[in-house]
């Protein structure tokens, strides 16, 4: 075990590596189920674990936050059958309400709101506006959009702006939100991303373009290799291609 002193040059990574364990576990990029639980609970452990050893860290208790606010929609994001249920359509009932409870205390321990808020923290608070909300229309995106502002600044990222671009598209009209995906979606690293053309297709069926949105669901199913959620994209095209 690292010394002490030598916990704040390895910080970073370290919570970096029990984020991209959970994410793995959350979604899992190849195979035939959508999350693999096992995966989810080990990183939250480490995350718990994190905070006992540096409880001076608030960036440990937004990661430990943020993993609890996800973790707590697990049961309902897939269906009886094992079919993903995006998150508007999801029985909030069946979010758990403990783990969002932790959360919540989690998040309010750590020092680092205002301009200093790290990354992990202000995920955590944006997921926290999920969790709050009783349902899918009592969403404060205006103040979700105003987060991934906050945190495309001190992360810059792809994937930061494309979550930043559903934000605005919900907040303040998916006219708005396609025009933030266009000026990312040819950066190198969202080009085989699946999630831009599936962004794309939810922006485009809101303006009524169904035509567009199925295309852009179809390839958005060609690029991932989770066999749940190609399932569900091709059966969004499917949809549309009976409206059109």
């Amino acid at each position: 075990a690292p010394s002490p002193a030598e916990f704040g040059e390895r910080l970073e990574a370290v919570l970096e590596v029990v984020y991209l364990i959970f994410n793995e576990g959350y979604t899992a990029t190849v195979g035939d189920d959508l999350m693999r639980p096992q995966l989810c609970e080990d990183a939250m452990r480490l995350a718990q674990r994190l905070t006992a050893l540096l409880p001076d860290q608030p960036e440990v208790f937004g990661l430990a936050a943020l993993l609890d606010f996800q973790a707590s929609r697990a049961r309902a994001r897939t269906d009886a059958d094992g079919e993903p249920v995006p998150l508007p359509e999801q029985n909030r009932a069946k979010w758990d309400r403990l783990l969002i409870r932790r959360g919540l205390a989690t998040l309010h321990r750590s020092s680092a709101w205002g301009d200093d808020a790290g990354p992990y923290v202000l995920q955590a608070a944006i997921a926290a506006c999920h969790a709050r909300a009783a349902g899918a229309d009592e969403t404060d995106w205006v103040r979700i959009a105003g987060l991934y502002s906050r945190l495309l600044a001190v992360q810059p990222s792809p994937v930061v702006a494309l979550n930043r671009a559903v934000a605005f598209g919900m907040a303040f009209g998916p006219e708005r939100g396609l025009e933030l995906v266009d000026e990312i979606a040819e950066l190198p690293a969202l080009k085989d991303y699946h999630l831009v053309p599936a962004v794309r297709g939810e922006m485009l069926e809101r303006m009524g373009r169904a035509e567009e949105a199925r295309n852009a669901f179809e390839h958005a199913a060609e690029l991932t290799d989770n066999l749940r959620e190609k399932g569900q994209l091709r059966r969004r095209a499917g949809d549309l291609g009976d409206a059109v």
